[in-house]
């Protein structure tokens, strides 16, 4: 008998826990929806200041910007962790167009990859099309030397996770310039790593090493890239473009950083988003959303009058896009203050639904996160499983090898039709999407909060 009073005596009180939990969830997901503050402030980032790459004027305003709003919030602290990050500049409109064996001509909607030198006037020659990388790293110098190549690895779209096509992509444009460089060639262009075939140019980060001779390099947009391959097939085709780029040196910016403090311990929870984004577009969708998410869920949590066990610590990151030095810089200085880190979590994939979370632990973490499912179910948060936490908190589990990190995962259908473009602008993201995204960052960093 004492047993099974002391049975139901846990079981009671595990009732009432998941039902105080349930409430406090349903308020903050009320909160958002209702008084939600999360759109209005991506509407301000992405349109009073806009595109905002690594040390350029707008990522220095996009600092000041989100100083100002943290504190107008009145947070227990806010404050800049100063650090260095590369300063890379587009320069004039890149131009590009490609001509076949009738003469006919074709424009080209073409970007150059962030990091690129510029061709030093215009340049031209032959394309050579290659399907990957492995398909050019099996050509001969003689086959290469002089040309431009052009790899036209699109994305596989048997994938339902378009982060999965994404990821089988990278390596064309992270490290196509080098390959191509080694056998000789005079520039490479690739094919956008997209989801759909239109006609916007997708840039983002390329790489170089220092013992291979740099080339220009830029994408073009998969519309482009059909076009080209079939040019191709019927005969010898000619690229014409002029990039303007240079890569400058290193400036001053900033980590912008918003505490509440923990009333149980100096136990510290990251959570955030990177505040840059590539110089095209808005990058409402990359990383706006994620600033904005970040900032509303510690809002949310301090209308709502809850108390921390442990700091919580929200972060925007700068630098991600091009060097990640924001994320490097954040983790180092923790660890050598001695601070102790249990759970980081990241939202950069979007403004899109969320369904959940991706989780980076053991095993026994993974069950744990996992555990709060039957509480997150009613609001559409059903997706727990492990995977990848982000760029930003990535660097803190070289230094704290134990905790938990979190990354949220959105319906990521319509991700790559923005990504690094143009079109990446706040008109793109839906409302009540970006409020529900803001709810779910809230929520999970609450049930972290309270039951590490």
């Amino acid at each position: 008998m004492k047993l099974l009073l002391q049975f139901l005596f846990v079981f009671s009180i595990t009732l009432v826990s998941a039902s105080e939990d349930s409430l406090f969830i349903r308020k903050i997901h009320t909160e958002a929806l209702v008084k939600g503050e999360a759109y209005e402030n991506l509407r301000s980032l992405c349109k009073d200041i806009g595109a905002r790459i690594s040390g350029s004027a707008e990522a220095e305003m996009a600092v000041y910007w989100g100083k100002d709003l943290l504190e107008s919030y009145g947070f227990d602290k806010v404050y800049l962790q100063e650090i260095k990050v590369p300063h890379w500049e587009r320069g004039t409109t890149e131009a590009a167009w490609i001509i076949n064996a009738d003469n006919e001509i074709i424009k080209l909607d073409i970007l150059a990859l962030g990091g690129s030198i510029a061709t030093d006037g215009l340049i031209d020659g032959d394309v050579i099309e290659v399907m990957n990388l492995k398909d050019l790293q099996s050509k001969t110098k003689a086959e290469i030397e002089g040309k431009i190549v052009f790899i036209n690895k699109p994305f596989d779209q048997s994938h339902i996770q378009t982060f999965k096509a994404y990821g089988a992509c990278y390596p064309i444009r992270g490290y196509g310039a080098i390959e191509a460089s080694k056998l000789g060639a005079k520039a490479v262009v690739i094919r956008s790593l997209a989801t759909p075939t239109d006609e916007h140019a997708h840039t983002g980060t390329m790489s170089y090493k220092d013992e291979v001779k740099k080339i220009p390099a830029a994408a073009i947009s998969t519309l482009n890239a059909d076009k080209l391959s079939s040019w191709l097939k019927d005969g010898k085709v000619i690229l014409k473009m002029e990039m303007d780029c240079e890569q400058m040196a290193d400036v001053t910016s900033y980590n912008v950083i918003a505490e509440m403090t923990g009333h149980k311990d100096e136990s510290i929870i990251t959570f955030g988003g990177h505040l840059d984004s590539w110089d095209v577009g808005e990058g409402a969708h990359d990383d706006g959303a994620g600033i904005a998410h970040s900032i509303e869920a510690l809002r949310i949590l301090k209308e709502l009058g809850y108390k921390p066990n442990h700091t919580l610590r929200l972060v925007l990151f700068m630098n991600e896009e091009n060097g990640n030095m924001g994320g490097k810089s954040y983790a180092k200085e923790s660890f050598d203050k001695g601070e102790k880190h249990i759970c980081a979590l990241e939202t950069d994939r979007g403004g899109f639904l969320p369904i959940g979370f991706d989780i980076v632990g053991d095993a026994k973490q993974v069950d744990f996160v996992k555990s709060f499912k039957p509480l997150l179910y009613d609001f559409q948060l059903f997706k727990f499983q492990a995977g990848y936490g982000g760029v930003d908190i990535n660097p803190l589990r070289e230094y704290y090898p134990e905790m938990i990190q979190l990354g949220m995962s959105i319906s990521s259908q319509r991700y790559f039709n923005y990504h690094h473009t143009e079109a990446d602008v706040f008109e793109t993201v839906n409302k009540r999407e970006l409020e529900l995204g803001s709810a779910a960052m809230a929520s999970l960093i609450y049930l972290m909060d309270k039951n590490l």
